[in-house]
């Protein structure tokens, strides 16, 4: 399971954008966002390059460490 720290996420819709965004990533599967912890969790079907996950991120208007 892969870990991604994110900033600016602020209510449950948030949530729903970040769990969607990563979700259709190809070979990105069981995306747990944690809106306490400010991060998100998944697995990988096959790699997938962390820059990725980052632009997924970064293109819905958050920031990922």
């Amino acid at each position: 399971m892969a870990t991604v720290k994110i900033s600016g996420m602020r209510c449950g819709h948030c949530v729903g954008s970040v769990s969607k965004a990563l979700s259709e990533i190809e070979g990105v599967s069981n995306v747990q966002v944690d809106l306490d912890k400010g991060q998100a969790t998944y697995d990988e079907k096959q790699t997938v390059s962390k820059e990725v996950i980052k632009k997924a991120i970064a293109d819905i208007g958050f920031e990922a460490e």
